[in-house]
């Protein structure tokens, strides 16, 4: 239809007026915070989404938000620190694939304008405090962190001026970006700027057990707990523990961190996924899809254990390039 495989994402704000860009001249934006050592949920997840949107015609920036992690306390809210972690992220994307055609913007380059902070008072006299503190769920913080650090309601209003300053055509994000990037759509009018789509993509549950991504509890993988998520410079022993270790319930694929990784992380990059299962429940088998993937899974015909062995060595593979960045 348009371009874009819109299977490898979760929500489009909205379809309608993303059939109606002209792909081959439209821009795209997704930010990402440098606070320490990327997970497969970024580096991997996100290389495969925004290379198919370059593959389709469009211009993709990145944002490395080193601004909004010093308002966000990452690695102690030391600029350098943050920045020097930005520059292994960017050199982890190439490594694993990322079309070299994406341009790399720093958020410490955009806020030397004094523009920009025209433009973000602007944004905040369109904003109310109730509507940004909803949108701190964007930053992983509560309404009270806020409350004790005011800095931290800077953040969203930071986020949408980005969007209004880089005047994209498509947003990128995972779903719990999606506060945002409806605060910015919902004001752009007010503003007279460019009103962009969201293309939200979903988020890899922890490890340790997530539930259902649509509940209000779900626990994504996170760089603050190492034993929730995969880390690009995990080595293939640490993997295969941590996979081993994973929340895999018999039979059921929702709420599956394992089934989802396969499903968003593997899946988008291979033709298939190989398992090995003993002859007597099938013998090896290759998984084409993520439907197929469910189907069987929750039909209880591939067991957790044989899922699991597949998941870490093929993760162990694909980050070897990665890893090897952050272990030199």
């Amino acid at each position: 239809m348009s371009g874009i495989d819109l299977s490898l994402f979760q929500e489009v704000v909205t379809e309608e007026e993303l059939k109606e860009l002209n792909l081959k001249n439209a821009s795209a934006y997704i930010g990402f915070e440098p606070s320490g050592t990327a997970h497969i949920g970024t580096a991997l997840l996100w290389t495969d989404r925004v290379n198919n949107l370059v593959n389709a015609g469009i211009s993709v920036k990145i944002l490395m938000a080193d601004w909004h992690a010093m308002i966000n306390d990452k690695l102690g809210g030391d600029l350098e620190r943050i920045r020097q972690s930005g520059k292994l992220m960017v050199d982890c994307f190439r490594a694993l694939g990322m079309d070299s055609r994406v341009e790399i913007i720093w958020a410490s380059d955009m806020v030397n304008s004094p523009d920009y902070w025209m433009d973000l008072l602007k944004v905040a006299k369109s904003s109310s405090l109730p509507r940004l503190r909803r949108a701190l769920p964007i930053m992983g913080r509560s309404e009270d962190d806020a409350d004790k650090d005011f800095g931290k309601y800077i953040y969203p209003l930071m986020q949408v001026t980005d969007i209004f300053r880089l005047k994209v055509d498509i947003c990128l994000g995972g779903m719990d970006q999606r506060h945002a990037h409806m605060l910015a759509r919902d004001i752009a009018d007010k503003l007279g700027a460019k009103k962009a789509v969201s293309l939200h993509g979903p988020l890899i549950g922890s490890l340790k057990g997530s539930g259902r991504m649509d509940s209000e509890n779900f626990k994504k993988m996170s760089k603050s707990d190492p034993d929730s998520g995969i880390l690009v410079s995990d080595s293939p022993e640490e993997i295969r523990r941590k996979i081993g270790q994973a929340f895999c319930p018999v039979g059921q694929s929702k709420g599956n961190p394992v089934i989802d990784i396969a499903k968003y992380v593997l899946l988008p990059r291979m033709n298939g996924i190989f398992i090995e299962r003993p002859e007597k429940k099938g013998g090896p088998i290759t998984i084409e899809t993520a439907e197929m993937l469910e189907s069987l899974y929750n039909e209880g015909k591939i067991h957790p254990m044989d899922l699991k062995s597949a998941v870490a060595e093929n993760l162990a593979r694909i980050l070897e390039p990665a890893r090897k960045i952050y272990n030199q």
